[in-house]
């Protein structure tokens, strides 16, 4: 702080991470990972310096403090603080740590969800399966006076399988992953993994192409969050509005959809891959309703974002680690439920598609246009789905497919898999949620 800057903090993190593959029936990969470091940011005004050491010894950490400094200009001296140690909520309490876990103590999960999707179906012919664990040690500390620790634990389990049936190859994954400890592998979750993967794999032997156009689409439960997430999400990020860049930077308090829709960012969801004590910030996680009853109530907030519109965080402060500075990032993104049953949605449908497994696509923040790649789904024919379908697009604008939500279904499902988000070079861990919902219209690229 010496040359004037209006606040500064230290993010130091101890990260050791471990992962195994599977593959031809046997685990053939193996590494583990130690990363060390501290972050050192000053901000001045709404300008941030930022610079990191992985050698944390005193003159190192002086020499990047003073890298960062370099975005201030002026003299003033700040005074000193009394140092504050809040107590944060415990989403992911640890009982046994993935550190006092070997190597050949993980091998039998993987070698066990190997074989049960082998035994599920008869034109299995190969199975890829991989397992990876963090634990992150944090310690933050701000020039007002916070200071907070936590330990982070992550895992994730991916199952893969590839089906051969009358000369044609289909292909499918699964993954789940939590902040959770080593209660994580239990023999349910490799069920459900190892039937998942094979259910969806065998789907697309029967399923087609449909023909494109623009039609009404009926998003399922859990996964189609992502087009929440990718589509919209974004544009409610404080720093895209603070800049004018996003879709949203106008529409603060104004109505922006039906009003039976509530979109929820939440912190708090005990072991969600998603949840935060405290953001990267040394702010409280925190469930912040984006948009309440069709109106566009709040942006999802870092300290900077936050003190431009002169509002406390929100708590999404994130950053991939001590080599970067937090941004405004998502959490857990997703809708409340609504009044219909999916039965009851679907049956709407004269004429459409069913949509319930995405893999990418690609979104333009500031105008909101999207595309996304579908995975599986199903013809909807007067009211019923009907045939299988595969790999199409949907192409459409986030907003527009926001305010052409025409009924909310009753059955919310956060969805449980390995999803990262990416933002200006940084990944994070996230996660997302949809109960069924109709979209009026979008375009549909098949045949």
């Amino acid at each position: 702080m010496e040359k004037g800057g209006d606040y500064a903090d230290l993010y130091f993190e101890h990260t050791f991470s471990n992962s195994l593959v599977l593959q031809d029936g046997a685990v053939n990969r193996a590494s583990s990972h130690i990363d060390y470091g501290v972050g050192i940011r000053v901000v001045s005004d709404d300008q941030q310096g930022y610079a990191f050491v992985e050698n944390v010894t005193l003159p190192e950490m002086i020499k990047a403090a003073q890298v960062a400094s370099r975005i201030a200009n002026s003299t003033a001296k700040t005074p000193p603080v009394k140092i504050h140690t809040p107590v944060f909520k415990n989403y992911y309490p640890i009982l046994q740590s993935w550190e006092d876990v070997s190597i050949q103590a993980k091998i039998p999960r993987l070698q066990k969800l190997n074989d049960r999707i082998f035994e599920l179906d008869s034109r299995v012919i190969k199975v890829n399966a991989s397992m990876s664990d963090d634990t992150s040690y944090v310690l933050y500390y701000n020039s007002e006076g916070l200071l907070c620790r936590d330990v982070r634990p992550l895992i994730q389990l991916v199952g893969t399988c590839i089906l051969q049936q009358d000369g044609k190859i289909e292909n499918a994954h699964a993954s789940r992953s939590a902040r959770k400890d080593v209660s994580f592998l239990t023999d349910n979750l490799i069920e459900e993994i190892a039937q998942e993967a094979v259910r969806q794999a065998g789907l697309m032997f029967d399923a087609i192409q449909p023909k494109g156009g623009e039609m009404p689409v009926v998003m399922g439960a859990g996964s189609s969050g992502i087009l929440l997430h990718e589509a919209i999400g974004h544009a409610f990020e404080a720093d895209f509005n603070r800049k004018n860049t996003s879709i949203f930077a106008d529409k603060l308090g104004k109505i922006i959809c039906d009003k039976n829709i509530n979109v929820v960012d939440n912190g708090c969801i005990e072991y969600d891959r998603g949840a935060v004590n405290f953001d990267d910030e040394g702010i409280a996680g925190q469930k912040t309703y984006i948009v309440t009853n069709g109106e566009l109530t709040s942006y999802l907030h870092d300290r900077i974002s936050a003190q431009f519109y002169g509002i406390p965080s929100t708590g999404n402060g994130r950053r991939q680690s001590f080599r970067f500075a937090p941004l405004p990032r998502m959490r857990c993104t997703y809708m409340e439920n609504g009044p219909y049953s999916q039965e009851e949605i679907i049956s709407s449908v004269k004429q459409g598609i069913f949509v319930d497994n995405f893999t990418n696509g690609q979104v333009q923040i500031g105008a909101g246009d999207f595309t996304f790649f579908v995975k599986s789904g199903y013809l909807i024919e007067n009211g019923r789905l009907t045939q299988p379908i595969k790999d199409i697009n949907i192409i459409g604008n986030g907003p527009q497919a926001l305010a052409d939500i025409t009924m909310v279904g009753n059955n919310l499902k956060i969805d449980p898999g390995a999803w990262t988000c990416g933002k200006d070079g940084q990944g994070m861990p996230v996660s997302q949620g949809l109960p069924a919902v109709l979209v009026k219209q979008l375009t549909v690229g098949g045949e």
